[in-house]
């Protein structure tokens, strides 16, 4: 598109189509719709226009986030960072990701139960199941914790 041709009301509606196909952080919208129109004072603008609205919120975008790679069987670390580069803060990382401190140990368990289906039998098979739930992003609490409990049915 021409620079000219641009007005706000062609990226605020952009950034509307971009929410309505999925939540987007506001970093997230301001990169796709500079992307698209290129330096435009009018991003801001309509950034800006959508938070008061409620239209974007970087709360329920990390919500809706979290719920998402949790159902992917990935841990709170892992979470964590992908929402940092996604430029929500981390004061309301802190506050999602600790509200939540009672699913991380079973999640860690879920996943362990779901690749392995038994607990390790010795030092070097137990070493092998940590280092796959940390790379799946859990905290090292929560990887403790899915060997210490047995679930039910193992």
């Amino acid at each position: 598109m021409l620079q000219n041709k641009i007005n706000a009301g062609d990226i605020r509606l952009s950034a509307m189509n971009l929410l309505a196909l999925r939540e987007h952080s506001a970093k997230e919208l301001k990169e796709k719709l500079v992307r698209k129109y290129g330096q435009n004072e009018h991003v801001e603008t309509a950034i800006a226009g959508l938070i008061e609205e409620g239209l974007q919120s970087d709360e329920r975008f990390a919500e809706a986030f979290i719920r998402m790679r949790q159902r992917q069987g990935k841990g709170s670390v892992l979470i964590k960072m992908e929402l940092r580069e996604r430029g929500v803060p981390s004061s309301l990382l802190d506050i999602l990701i600790n509200e939540q401190d009672d699913i991380w140990p079973k999640l860690a368990k879920e996943v362990r139960h779901k690749r392995f289906h038994q607990l390790p039998a010795d030092g070097r098979e137990k070493a092998r199941q940590m280092r796959f739930l940390h790379s799946r992003g859990f905290a090292s609490c929560h990887i403790q914790a899915a060997f210490t409990d047995v679930l039910d049915g193992e």
